[in-house]
């Protein structure tokens, strides 16, 4: 299809960026009603328990100052000790760090609450977000030019799924409530449409891509996955789910592996190489709720799931019949909010989802607070919870940038910069 020109780009007056404040009071401080939290070992269903309010660190072992990682490091280097081990002093230190996170910038762009969000793969400064309405801003914290804005065609042009070109970072893809998934540069031009469904009753939820394989993999509300090349040439257009396909995530480290999400309750592993029909998967994960998301980690070696209830899931990637790690916890579904989703840090075994507190989950406790909720990617324990009280909405989605420093979250119409108070800009 030949390339077009979306009309309206520009560099939005409207965006509302703010440096905030310095803070140096701790969460208890701020909220003297808040409980530390406790946890419960893994038992024999490996089920963990998450439900109180603060995992401070007073639980957590002091870790290694920097003289221990430099001693660790030298020690690995001589082959007298292992790497897990240093990572996870390493992983230790992050921890104590977030203790020092603070809100330093946030933005209020959209007349329509946040959907989507994509961390720029080279500039740490660097997301692009989009909007219910169909909006997307480029923005570059770090500098006090105004983000480019190319405006959406309003209701009904929800951005679903959002990620940077691999190939061209002045480029993106998107997929839409608009009916399409399409390749667009931050001059508002269409360079290559991929999917267009031509009707307003079928429209695009999700999308992934791979560099190394220069493939686009999109998901519709009806079930069907369609995947195709770079050059917009479509290998197959299948129903792989009864119901509408939430999430698409093809394997970091083995991109003929992908995972597919939906609402019919399942999430279902795929080899690319192999797919003839819906019955074709490796595997298919029976959920109890319907699932907003799974995604791997950054090693490829586990698949994080989200559902729309309170349930996060942990599978090992060689042993998917084997039971999963289960992290009860609180996020449940509402139509006019944006689809709560975990993420992995990218540097750590942490996972990182906002909190919704639900006064039927077991273990609520009095004014919950709707924090950021951090969890051992292998325990399962709550390590650590990132709240503001200027910013006490639910926080939707939270990724980290690929230097694994910066957080970025959505919460309704706000965008959300979450670094340590130190590096923050006077």
């Amino acid at each position: 299809m030949a390339p077009k020109k979306r009309p309206d780009t520009q560099k939005t007056p409207e965006v509302v960026v703010r440096p905030k404040s310095r803070r140096t009071r701790s969460p208890w401080e701020l909220e003297p009603e808040a409980k530390k939290l406790c946890v419960k070992g893994p038992g024999s269903s490996r089920r963990f328990d998450s439900g109180c309010v603060w995992a401070g660190l007073a639980s957590l072992q002091v870790p290694p100052s920097c003289i221990s990682i430099v001693r660790a490091l030298h020690h690995h280097k001589l082959g007298k000790a292992a790497w897990p081990s240093l990572q996870q002093g390493l992983q230790q230190s992050f921890l104590h760090s977030l203790a020092s996170y603070r809100i330093f910038q946030k933005a209020a762009p959209f007349d329509r609450r946040a959907t989507s969000l994509a961390w720029h793969p080279t500039h740490p400064s660097t997301l692009a977000v989009g909007s219910k309405g169909g909006d997307i801003m480029l923005w570059n914290f770090g500098i006090m030019d105004k983000p480019t804005f190319i405006k959406g065609i309003g209701a009904g042009g929800s951005v679903t799924g959002l990620k940077f070109n691999p190939l061209d970072t002045n480029q993106f893809f998107t997929s839409s409530m608009e009916g399409t998934t399409r390749l667009q540069d931050f001059k508002g031009n269409t360079l290559r449409v991929f999917t267009s469904s031509d009707t307003c009753n079928v429209w695009f939820c999700s999308l992934d891509v791979s560099a190394r394989s220069r493939m686009v993999v999109t998901g519709d509300n009806v079930g069907h996955v369609i995947l195709l090349n770079m050059d917009g040439r479509e290998l197959w257009n299948l129903r792989m789910h009864k119901k509408k396909v939430t999430h698409v995530a093809l394997n970091p480290c083995c991109d003929w592996l992908m995972a597919t999400a939906s609402v019919d309750q399942t999430v279902k592993i795929w080899d690319l190489r192999q797919v003839k029909g819906k019955s074709s998967c490796l595997h298919s994960l029976l959920h109890s709720h319907p699932v907003n998301s799974a995604c791997f980690s950054p090693d490829g070696a586990q698949l994080l799931t989200t559902d729309q209830k309170s349930e996060l899931r942990v599978y090992t990637a060689s042993q998917w019949d084997c039971p999963p790690s289960l992290i009860p916890h609180p996020h449940r579904h509402f139509q006019h909010l944006t689809p709560i989703k975990a993420t992995w840090h990218p540097r750590y075994n942490l996972i990182v989802v906002g909190r919704y507190p639900d006064p039927n989950f077991k273990s609520c406790t009095p004014h919950e607070l709707r924090t950021i909720d951090v969890f051992d990617g292998s325990s399962g324990k709550m390590m650590y919870q990132l709240y503001d009280p200027e910013s006490s909405g639910i926080i939707s989605l939270n990724e980290f940038n690929p230097m694994g420093d910066t957080l970025a979250s959505l919460m309704g119409y706000h965008i959300l910069i979450w670094s340590q108070e130190a590096g923050m800009r006077k």
